[in-house]
């Protein structure tokens, strides 16, 4: 579960009521919303909620890295709020459900040295493809 609200109150974030619904709206497990269903739900809460108030505060929560853009083949980007757990994608290739998934091992450690050309890595991230259980 994401502890997105508990983050943000801890970093002392302003939290009026437009920022707050967009936050309640992103808090969750294997939430993976698009910009326009983030401002859908957080209309049903607070229907005065502008399209440009939602993407002022995506950006905002992305520039603080407390909520991570997700970009996958070319589709809407859709924003993540457990931008704190290490945790990779499973992306469906037909619907572009999106889950978290939380691979053992460190996939730092499966690409040898020889393949890093001088770099220095210091991060993975994986995107696994297939169709989900409604697709296949």
């Amino acid at each position: 579960m994401s502890d997105l609200l508990e983050r943000l109150r801890g970093r002392g974030w302003r939290m009026t009521s437009q920022r707050r619904v967009v936050a309640e709206v992103l808090d969750g497990d294997h939430v993976h919303l698009t910009a326009d269903e983030v401002h859908a739900r957080a209309a049903r809460r607070l229907p005065e909620i502008s399209r440009a108030t939602v993407y002022n505060t995506l950006g905002e929560l992305v520039s603080l890295g407390e909520v991570a853009e997700v970009s996958t083949d070319g589709r809407a980007k859709r924003y993540d709020p457990n931008a704190h757990h290490p945790h990779q994608h499973l992306v469906c290739s037909h619907c572009g459900t999106i889950r978290d998934v939380h691979p053992t091992g460190d996939p730092l450690a499966h690409l040898p040295t020889a393949e890093r050309f001088g770099f220095t890595v210091s991060k993975a991230e994986v995107t696994y493809r297939g169709l989900c259980p409604d697709c296949a």
